[in-house]
């Protein structure tokens, strides 16, 4: 699959921004490592999910764009998906949850998509975006168990391979931000391919760390819960039939952290390296700083910043003073 990776990288250039690859000395110290952070948070939409969106909605024929395309998101995808689609003059119908944060819900709409909200905690996404999708015609844009997404999602892998290089990073773990896989599983194919030393790991909120038990078991989890976090970002029912096998194959051990934890990061990342997280796209920087098992570098993935003003100010007044340090 690493062509498929390295022909999304050809199609959405020019499109998608390449993020930087950050570091800060104090962040160094306050860790005692060196630790890097991949700002998809910078990516346009502000998060990773324009990548693999941009990358499928483009991949369809002429035909298929005018009838129009639909996605279920929590925000981030649905973004994604409402951009990418408005560059190419499609349709596009959103599937959110009601209880998504409401800028993400605000913003789906702003960039044109039709938003359809439904229960996560008692309906099932699958079944309404199978049916609208067949109602009128829609081609369906999964979050993570598409292969196009996954392709688009890989795209990261290859720079962080790139900027790793340059940056003179040998053995390192890559700590990613995993719902479903999609971003984990793509970055996973793409290090594989062009820097294995470099080994991806997921990182999940304690409580929804569906992928962590699977990684352990061998077999697909899922959670008891669908909702109640807030990294809702990364909040999905269990990881996918297309993206688990390939973490299986390629990612190191699952790590899960607090709500805190991800307060706390979110509050670190804005201090040392001035850019905002929301708490889903704060936890791998969370177990980069509080779950330390090796003096390796560390390279986090920030993978989304669509944060509600008021849960960012609770990190800032509950952590905005303090120092890194676990």
């Amino acid at each position: 699959m690493i062509d498929d990776i390295v022909a999304a990288a050809k199609r959405i250039e020019g499109h998608a921004v390449r993020t930087p690859l950050l570091n800060s000395p104090l962040l160094d110290a306050d860790a005692g490592r060196r630790i890097f952070v991949k700002a998809e948070c910078l990516q346009k939409t502000g998060s990773f999910k324009y990548r693999g969106a941009r990358n499928a909605v483009s991949s369809l024929t002429d035909e298929k764009r005018a009838r129009g395309v639909i996605a279920f998101s929590s925000g981030n995808h649905a973004q994604g998906v409402a951009l990418s689609a408005r560059e190419m003059s499609a349709p596009a119908v959103i599937i959110m949850p009601s209880d998504a944060p409401q800028m993400k819900i605000d913003n789906t709409r702003a960039l044109g998509a039709e938003v359809v909200l439904y229960d996560r905690a008692n309906e099932d996404r699958d079944e309404i975006g199978d049916k609208l999708a067949s109602e009128r015609g829609l081609e369906l844009i999964r979050p993570f168990d598409d292969l196009r997404t996954i392709a688009g999602q890989g795209t990261c892998g290859l720079e962080i391979a790139e900027q790793a290089h340059a940056a003179n990073i040998g053995a390192a773990n890559v700590l990613v931000c995993c719902g479903g896989g999609g971003l984990t599983s793509g970055i996973s194919i793409a290090l594989k391919a062009n820097a294995p030393d470099l080994v991806p790991r997921p990182v999940e909120p304690e409580g929804f760390d569906d992928v962590k038990r699977s990684l352990a078991t061998g077999a697909i989890q899922t959670n008891n819960r669908r909702s109640g976090s807030l990294c809702d970002a990364i909040v999905t029912p269990s990881p996918g039939k297309l993206t688990f096998p390939i973490m299986k194959a390629h990612c190191g051990t699952g790590i899960a952290v607090t709500e805190d934890e991800a307060l706390r990061a979110m509050a670190v990342a804005f201090r040392r390296l001035k850019i905002v997280l929301e708490p889903g796209g704060a936890v791998a920087l969370a177990a980069a700083l509080y779950h330390r098992d090796d003096d390796n570098d560390v390279i986090a993935v920030a993978s989304g910043g669509n944060v509600d003003s008021t849960v960012f100010q609770m990190a800032l007044d509950k952590y905005g003073t303090g120092d890194a340090r676990c």
